[in-house]
């Protein structure tokens, strides 16, 4: 255990407490202006909160009161705490995608960090993006911090139906263009599925990251598993405003709670949860900003290890969240397969097998047994092949069985807007067992690899009945959608991968067991068609989106900036 600092040691001493400087005597003087006295904050630990809360992200909406929690944590264990706004990720609202945007708040976290008189710092988000943007920033400073997951909205309802945010929508808006809704049922069902604050309650994308945030260690026991509303989630927020401060003390530093072994248990949850396919790309990046090379490789092999025991939506076929939380959360869940983890790492509050150490199980059909799982191997299947030399992704556990071998004739889409206009042009002559393919939706195609993976099946063909078909993209797709959705096909398409050089009429054959995804199309006419290929222009010509252009990786890599990703120290700014 690291030993307790003296309050000399502290790294806001150097902005308050260094006596005969000119910059200290300004900065107890602007203190004094925001209406503090010396004895409030001198001496003891400064604790940032980084809130992402906003009006406009309905799954932060209630972080504005949970930042006052937390500031009630650090002021009774004898902190001071700062309250710092940063940019809100909104799943719902932002576009193209807010994937566009997770290297920025992951910048701006690293800076922002780095840059003020903060000891440790509390970070509240859980919206898709701002989990993993969070943790890569303050992996990067490399400043004491934790993690205050949002939790997910209370379940939905219609009509006597439990309603799962993301998965039921995509559901029943395809009944709608089957005719089996009316348009009052539809709008009926939109009143009941997201029900309160918090982001979805099923294993999306943002119960799937706040999942690997607690594996990892950057948590308190139980943090990731609580509805938002909850009056337990408040009280987690108060304790973990306590627990920065006591970290501030001791200086543990993400660099020491982020180890290869970390990362291993975290793949090892998401894959045992039946994840989001997004985790792949979010975790590699996080490992990154840690200095470890987390590879698809390392996904694969996890993922014959591990069963998936969670029977959560959408890859169980029941549950939500609230009824994992109430099974006993993740701690229950890491208690079923603590021997494919390691116990005796570090996290924020002692090692990982103290914080799961005597939890139990409260209903083995939520989180199941490993003689009777969901699937008897993880929920992500990485796949390779000439389609995807660099790898690509399938969540074949909420696939339809009999697509998981499949050969079909190519339908292609260049962009998402002529797909979004054409698919259902007869002319096209989609069947049940076409495969749709949709290029330019990449990380620089995109751009930013917006969520379009999850392609919509025709309607004549949701008419007959067809709900699942081979789908294929360089884009990702929510972690709430579902369906024999390959995604992440790497090299993207914009850059001149593979996916460029496929024309409508083609064979692609798909085999998960063998983990193959292949273009039946003869090398020399491939490379005929590789002559031919052009690159398409620049999506932006400055600003931002010029730097996310000339900088973002292939996915994967992570997606991250290659100027945040490569090894360097920085040093901390000399504030006297």
């Amino acid at each position: 255990m690291t030993d307790r600092k003296r309050p000399e040691e502290l790294r806001s001493h150097q902005w308050y407490g260094i006596e005969g400087q000119l910059r200290t005597w300004s900065h107890n003087a602007r203190m004094r202006q925001l209406g503090y006295e010396a004895e409030e904050y001198r001496g003891r630990p400064v604790i940032a909160v980084l809130n992402t809360w906003s009006d406009i992200n309905p799954c932060h909406v209630h972080l504005r009161e949970r930042a006052e929690a937390v500031k009630r944590g650090v002021w009774q264990a004898g902190g001071f705490p700062l309250e710092f706004p940063v940019s809100t990720l909104s799943e719902t609202y932002q576009k193209p995608t807010p994937m566009l945007y997770r290297n920025l708040l992951a910048m701006e976290t690293e800076e922002l960090l780095r840059s003020y008189p903060i000891d440790a710092a509390v970070l509240l988000g859980g919206c898709d993006k701002s989990t993993p943007a969070l943790l890569m920033g303050a992996a990067s400073a490399d400043v004491t911090s934790i993690f205050v997951p949002a939790g997910p909205m209370l379940p939905g309802h219609w009509r006597g139906e439990t309603l799962g945010s993301g998965t039921d929508m995509w559901k029943y808006w395809d009944e709608h263009r089957a005719g089996n809704l009316t348009d009052c049922e539809l709008r009926e069902l939109q009143g009941g599925l997201a029900r309160s604050p918090g982001h979805c309650m099923t294993m999306g994308t943002a119960s799937t990251m706040t999942a690997a945030a607690e594996t990892l260690g950057m948590t308190l026991p139980g943090a990731s598993s609580i509805p938002a509303v909850d009056s337990a989630h408040e009280r987690m927020a108060a304790a973990s405003g306590r627990r920065a401060v006591e970290l501030a003390w001791t200086g543990l530093r993400p660099s020491e709670i982020l180890t290869r072994e970390a990362f291993e248990d975290a793949v090892t949850t998401v894959l045992g949860l039946g994840g989001s396919t997004n985790a792949v790309i979010h975790l590699i990046a996080m490992a990154g900003r840690a200095g470890i090379k987390l590879t698809l490789d390392d996904f694969d092999r996890i993922a014959r290890t591990v069963p998936v025991l969670a029977n959560v939506r959408p890859g169980g076929q029941t549950y939500l969240m609230e009824d994992f939380y109430f099974a006993g959360g993740l701690p229950a869940f890491l208690s079923r397969i603590t021997d494919l983890l390691h116990l005796d790492r570090p996290t924020v509050n002692g090692t990982l097998g103290e914080q799961i150490e005597g939890v139990e199980v409260h209903n083995d059909d939520v989180i199941r047994t490993r003689d009777n799982p969901v699937a008897s191997e993880g929920g992500v299947a990485v796949l390779r092949g000439n389609l995807c030399p660099d790898g690509a992704v399938i969540k074949h556990i909420s696939a339809e069985r009999h697509l998981l071998k499949h050969t079909g004739t190519a339908v292609v889409f260049d962009d998402y807007r002529t797909m979004q206009r054409t698919i259902n042009d007869p002319a096209l002559n989609i069947t049940a067992d076409s495969v749709l393919v949709l290029r330019n939706a990449g990380p620089k195609g995109g751009p930013g690899m917006p969520e379009y993976g999850m392609l919509p099946i025709p309607d004549h063909l949701l008419k007959q009945g067809v709900r699942d078909m081979v789908r294929i993209s360089d884009a990702r797709m929510s972690g709430t959608s579902y369906g024999a959705c390959v995604l992440h096909v790497a090299p993207e398409s914009y850059v001149g991968g593979p996916l460029a050089l496929v024309r409508s009429g083609d064979d692609i054959t798909l085999d998960v067991e063998a983990r193959v995804l292949q273009l039946n199309v003869d090398d020399e006419e491939l490379e005929r068609r590789r002559a031919e290929w052009t690159p398409p222009p620049a999506r932006y010509e400055r600003g931002y989106g010029a730097l996310y252009n000339e900088q973002i990786t292939q996915a994967d890599t992570g997606c991250d900036f290659e100027f945040l990703a490569r090894p360097g120290k920085v040093a901390d700014p000399y504030a006297s």
